[in-house]
């Protein structure tokens, strides 16, 4: 019976080591193949790691560049309020000059009032025919003839050294017979 049993536990001994064999390669296999996952796996996390780098760069120049189209904003909303503010004052300018040329125009539509009291010759009053006159403010040849009742040319001929464009206060000029 020795001998039997002696089989019978080498067979169960070499079934039981081949087993075991087997077991050792399928966790040799299996650890093989999570190591290479896991290789994989770090080879992957390495990337993400580049990628969240590069991502953290990308939020900050996105921070920089809100930050700056804010003050962008913001300068160009000062340029339009004051651009605003200047056109507002150059209206109300121009609308003052506009006022100030309706006065002028109406002051030069409207003749002074002439009155001839005596021939004398003096410069402080209306012209006077064959007299002197001293020009005054505002004075043209044509308002300083029709003021004399004389005819420009005629003021023109007997002031021949006259610049009528260029009028100065205080100069005195001759004015013609009637």
């Amino acid at each position: 019976m020795d001998t039997i049993s002696q089989e019978s536990e080498s067979g169960s001994f070499s079934f039981l080591a081949l087993a075991a064999l087997i077991v050792g390669l399928i966790a040799a296999v299996l650890g093989a193949v999570a190591l290479v996952k896991v290789s994989a796996l770090n080879k992957t996390l390495s990337e993400q790691t580049a990628v969240a780098g590069r991502v953290d760069a990308l939020e900050t120049q996105v921070r920089t560049a809100v930050t700056a189209s804010e003050a962008a904003t913001q300068r160009i909303a000062k340029v339009a309020s004051d651009t605003n503010a200047a056109f507002t004052q150059v209206g109300n300018l121009i609308g003052e000059v506009r006022t100030g040329l309706q006065d002028l125009e109406t002051k030069v539509s409207t003749p002074a009032p002439v009155s001839v009291a005596s021939a004398s010759n003096s410069s402080s009053g209306p012209p006077v025919p064959g007299g002197n006159y001293t020009i005054r403010s505002g004075d043209t040849g044509t308002k300083i003839a029709t003021a004399a009742g004389v005819s420009l040319q005629d003021l023109m001929r007997v002031n021949p050294d006259v610049n009528w464009n260029r009028l100065q206060v205080g100069q005195v000029i001759r004015l013609p017979q009637k």
